[in-house]
């Protein structure tokens, strides 16, 4: 099927950001939330904490908003409400959602291009001209394609979602457990006073290291591939190391299944990238990585409890004050977890509370792993839907009410 092509301009309405003046914005909630780049890009959806009382440019809830400036150009994410624009966005909005989502889609495909009409500079803007003239294939089943694809989106979705209660769940055992004290059988045990005020009787108070290697040694051969993880493989928001690559040689940081990668960098560290290592094929298996990555393992605790520790506002605020170094190049000093105090738990606690929590951490990462196959489904069929090699004209696809009106 030959499929022709249209500007986006001619099928869709283009918002271009301008930053509300800086005495509107605050932090209280008051007016609508200003989006002023991809720092408060989510996975899907946007999560603002600055808002402005005056905004000049707006977006509608089910819009596409677009990052046009620097060199995060192209990032996406969904409108969930209205959002007030700053100069680093746009908004895209078809003339329904199911034509915002085509658009979408067919964007992503041709990305490479689009950020070519930037000049190819390091830190490349977008032009509302550049994209309203934007041309992109028009389908007339574009919904059809649209709904297929968004299937997939919606499934991965729906398993991030999951994946985020897991890692709550976790998170709260954690704190109700080793910071609030509210272990099982806890109100057998007499608490008393320490350094850090009332802990359980028994609990020894003891610097971070005595429980954990900090950057263990760790042998790599040079000889062959091996996984690399590089910073941009993990997520600011979850566990997981999303992707690697095979390299030779051993230069960087080394980690098995259960250590947990700690950021040392700003603003990574800051940006919350901290990974929980699953993905190795045995527990024998050896990867390399970053050398901005500071590898925390057990040594008397659980691996669970190590990365759990160490997504604590506790734990990471100490890191973030030990930085140094040049403006923008800061980094933590590992001498710093030589300062971070804590109640050791007895090792029946440790155990009960890996039993507990370990089935939470597998499931998250049985669920990342299916979202990883959607995903490559996805991207596979993409290309052939929008180009028209898969002929979509005699499928039966569910659509939404009044086509995604």
């Amino acid at each position: 099927m030959q499929i022709s092509e249209v500007t986006i301009g001619k099928i869709a309405t283009i918002t271009m950001g301008t930053s509300p003046k800086g005495e509107t914005y605050n932090n209280e909630g008051i007016g609508i939330p200003l989006l002023n780049g991809p720092t408060e890009f989510g996975s899907i959806y946007p999560t603002c904490t600055l808002f402005t009382t005056d905004s000049k440019r707006d977006c509608k809830k089910d819009d596409l908003i677009f990052c046009v400036r620097g060199s995060t150009t192209g990032r996406m994410n969904w409108a969930d409400k209205q959002y007030s624009l700053g100069r680093g966005v746009c908004s895209i909005r078809g003339a329904t959602p199911m034509d915002t989502k085509y658009i979408r889609y067919c964007i992503e495909l041709k990305l490479g291009a689009l950020l070519k009409l930037s000049g190819g500079a390091t830190f490349p803007n977008l032009t509302g001209n550049d994209l309203s003239t934007f041309p992109i294939p028009y389908s007339p089943h574009r919904h059809k394609i649209a709904a297929i694809l968004s299937a997939y989106d919606d499934l991965i979705e729906n398993n991030t979602q999951r994946i985020k209660i897991l890692e709550e769940m976790a998170q709260a055992l954690y704190r109700g457990w080793f910071v609030k004290f509210r272990f099982p059988g806890h109100e057998k045990v007499k608490m008393v006073e320490s350094e850090l005020g009332m802990v359980p009787e028994g609990w020894e108070i003891i610097k971070a290291t005595d429980a954990i290697y900090v950057s263990p040694t760790t042998k790599v051969p040079k000889e062959g591939e091996k996984p690399f993880v590089s910073m941009g493989n993990l997520s600011n928001d979850s566990m997981f190391v999303n992707s690697f690559e095979y390299r030779s040689g051993n230069s960087g940081s080394k980690f098995k299944n259960g250590d947990t990668l700690f950021a040392r960098i700003t603003p990574c560290l800051e940006n919350g990238k901290t990974a929980y290592v699953q993905f190795l094929p045995s527990n024998n298996d050896i990867a390399f990585g970053s050398t901005e990555f500071i590898v925390l393992r057990s040594k008397t605790l659980c691996s669970e409890l190590v990365y759990l520790m160490a997504r604590s506002n506790e734990f990471r605020d100490n890191a973030i004050k030990s930085m140094s170094g040049a403006t923008g190049r800061q980094r933590v000093q590992e001498a710093c977890f030589d300062r971070f105090l804590f109640a050791h738990p007895y090792s029946k606690i440790i155990s009960a509370f890996a039993e507990h929590v370990s089935p939470l951490l597998q499931n998250a990462y049985i669920l990342n792993k299916k979202s990883a196959n959607l995903r490559r489904t996805r991207d596979l069929l993409l290309p052939k839907l929008i180009s028209g090699e898969v002929d979509v004209e005699k499928i039966d696809v569910q659509m939404p009410e009044n086509g995604g009106a």
